[in-house]
């Protein structure tokens, strides 16, 4: 695809995971993303793939799963150019918290969560079968609280895995970027590279 500004048009961009909340509240993915990225670059209303916020959970997770399958249209399951995920320091991503049922999913490529262990309690959230079909996966962590979780996702063979342990795309890339504090912690080899 060509390079620059123009190419940004041609972008479909959703989201891994979205707080049951007005687009306007502090607490918005999407209205976080409006107001410091997307109001900045060229890309259409139309191509940005957002939950109704308005709708019950159940209900909300139905209709962008719907509005999923329309933009991948002929995919089973969506297979994301692109995912950039954080990481909780409970090791959790999306909206995937560690012992949740929503784990075990298999069949839903969008799943409503009620009973999130972080607030709001009401969320949506992409399911593993979705993050695992990505082409690419990058997962971003900062900060000294995140270290002794990554040690565990990174370097831990676990029985029980944290949930982002779990994000292994089949056939995509799976790529880190963490600060010196996040890896503060692993004895892994990895490639540290200067801050711009």
């Amino acid at each position: 695809a060509p390079a620059g500004p123009a190419s940004l048009a041609r972008w479909t961009v959703g989201f891994c995971d979205e707080r049951l909340v007005p687009f306007e509240h502090a607490e918005s993915t999407y209205g976080l993303y409006r107001t410091h990225l997307l109001s900045r670059l060229p890309i259409p209303d139309s191509q940005v793939i957002t939950i109704n916020p308005q709708l019950p959970v159940e209900e909300a997770a139905e209709d962008y799963a719907k509005k999923l399958r329309q933009a991948f249209q002929g995919d089973s399951i969506p297979v994301f150019d692109l995912l950039i995920l954080g990481v909780g320091p409970d090791g959790h991503t999306c909206s995937l918290f560690p012992d949740h049922p929503l784990l075990q999913e298999r069949e839903k490529i969008v799943a409503p969560i009620s009973d999130s262990p972080k607030p709001p309690p009401q969320r949506v959230t992409l399911t593993l079968p979705v993050l695992n079909a990505a082409r690419t996966v990058i997962f971003v962590a900062t900060g000294e609280g995140k270290a002794a979780g990554l040690k565990r996702i990174l370097e831990d063979k676990e029985e029980n895995p944290l949930p982002a342990a779990l994000v292994q795309p089949h056939t995509g890339k799976l790529c880190w970027f963490l600060d010196e504090a996040a890896a503060g912690l692993l004895t892994v080899p990895f490639e540290k590279h200067s801050t711009l």
